[in-house]
């Protein structure tokens, strides 16, 4: 599953890049929660909740039902 992960985020990784920020996987929890953090401008980016629940969580799930959602660690 980590792979599938990586290699979803991997299509996500250049808008964030365009931007000046990136993605990185932490970790795939018991209870199915993606734990990424983000970094560049997007780690102090005032939309960066709105960037994990509204693209990154969306993309997961649409791609892998099994995840029950995406959180943002430091």
């Amino acid at each position: 599953m980590e792979q599938k992960i990586n290699d979803a985020l991997n299509q996500i990784r250049p808008f964030l890049q365009r931007d000046g920020g990136d993605i990185e996987f932490v970790e795939y929890t018991d209870d199915n929660i993606v734990r990424v953090r983000l970094q560049g401008h997007c780690a102090g980016c005032p939309g960066a909740q709105m960037t994990i629940k509204g693209v990154v969580e969306r993309i997961l799930k649409e791609s892998y039902p099994e995840v029950a959602g995406v959180e943002a660690v430091q």
